[in-house]
């Protein structure tokens, strides 16, 4: 039986082209639709929160089909929570979840393929936090002249906010770096 040789720098070059090659099948792959995403775990709830928030017809993201580009980026939602209201834990976790639906909404309207791509990435949602409602508005202002989804959640007054209160901001789903001009200097919440 004979035996084959292979130098070191040989074994190098084959090993590289093998990875090379896995990882750009791996791109393709995830890159056709075929990857397959988490299902958002969705639980009953009684919505009991005013989703109230600015209604513009924004313009984020395009409409046509991702390049491969879009595909490299990282994609996320920001939720911007008021901390100034003594909101407790679990009040403030039904404030996000108002968001991130209005956001999803929203982004399914007017940026599908932002979603898609945040969909496909795992639905990374971060929580920041704002002094109080005027920079919820500043944060609101901003992401709207930027053309990013976003959903200002007023609550309903039903529990321990008074009555339209701007409580939550959600931001997004969009590419990291365009969220970071907007929220990037944010403490997490």
């Amino acid at each position: 039986m004979a035996s084959l040789r292979i130098s070191s720098e040989s074994a190098k070059l084959l090993l590289a082209g093998g990875l090379g090659f896995a990882a750009g099948a791996s791109l393709l792959w995830f890159a056709s639709g075929r990857a397959a995403s988490a299902p958002a775990e969705q639980e009953d709830a009684e919505d009991t929160e005013d989703d109230s928030g600015s209604d513009s017809d924004e313009a984020s993201g395009p409409s046509e089909s991702p390049s491969f580009a879009d595909y490299l980026k990282e994609y996320k939602m920001i939720l911007v929570v008021r901390t100034d209201l003594g909101m407790t834990k679990g009040k403030a976790a039904a404030q996000c979840a108002h968001a991130a639906v209005g956001c999803y909404r929203r982004a399914s309207k007017r940026a599908p393929t932002f979603l898609k791509l945040w969909e496909r990435s795992g639905q990374p949602k971060i929580t920041v936090q704002a002094k109080g409602e005027e920079a919820l508005l500043i944060l609101q202002a901003q992401a709207e002249s930027m053309g990013i989804t976003h959903c200002l959640i007023h609550d309903a007054g039903r529990t321990q906010i008074a009555a339209g209160s701007a409580t939550v901001l959600g931001v997004g789903p969009a590419p990291k770096d365009v969220l970071d001009q907007i929220t990037g200097g944010l403490k997490l919440y």
